[in-house]
């Protein structure tokens, strides 16, 4: 006999086996009109927060195409922007709004830095890094995402710490580039 879904809200499931309840008991709650509505805790929404599947952010490298010289300001950037998500936690909708808070550029050589600046394209040289020695790199850009949410169209407050994702390898080619004279 092939197993049911439960249809029921992985993000709540899995804060309920975190707290130790019963899933079905904690996530599908019957609505009874004269009953107070059960509270969503901030601790139960940054659970829920922290088990979210938020995007890494997508690299982008200026040059393109894989390759950069030594000692030319290398330009990084992402596009990754904001996002919501909807889950229900103890049969009540929570509405998160997620931003990008702060990124942390690697540069593949060893080299880091942090912002709350996703970079910007040429000629907004925001995020760039020099390297110094010629070889092949991986650089990435690790995305900490902040929250605010509400609960049934309440008030917005804020989401208690923060998640990290981190984001995938770029592979990138240092070259030196050497000089020649043409003659016109």
């Amino acid at each position: 006999m092939e197993p049911r879904d439960s249809d029921l809200d992985a993000i709540c499931v899995q804060a309920a086996i975190t707290t130790g309840q019963e899933p079905f008991e904690f996530c599908d709650l019957p609505v009874d009109p004269t009953a107070a509505a059960p509270d969503v805790t901030p601790g139960l929404v940054a659970t829920a927060f922290r088990r979210l599947p938020l995007p890494a952010a997508d690299l982008v490298i200026q040059p393109p195409n894989g390759r950069t010289l030594v000692n030319f300001d290398t330009n990084f950037y992402t596009e990754q922007g904001e996002l919501t998500r909807t889950v229900t936690l103890l049969g009540r909708q929570v509405e998160l709004r997620i931003w990008p808070a702060s990124f942390g550029w690697r540069f593949g050589d060893g080299e880091s830095q942090e912002s709350t600046s996703p970079g910007s394209a040429y000629p907004d040289l925001d995020i760039t890094h020099s390297y110094t020695r010629k070889g092949r790199v991986s650089p990435s850009v690790d995305t900490t995402y902040a929250a605010r949410f509400r609960v049934d169209g309440g008030p917005w407050r804020d989401v208690a710490g923060t998640v990290t994702v981190p984001g995938s390898p770029q592979k990138l080619r240092v070259v030196e580039a050497r000089p020649v004279l043409v003659g016109g």
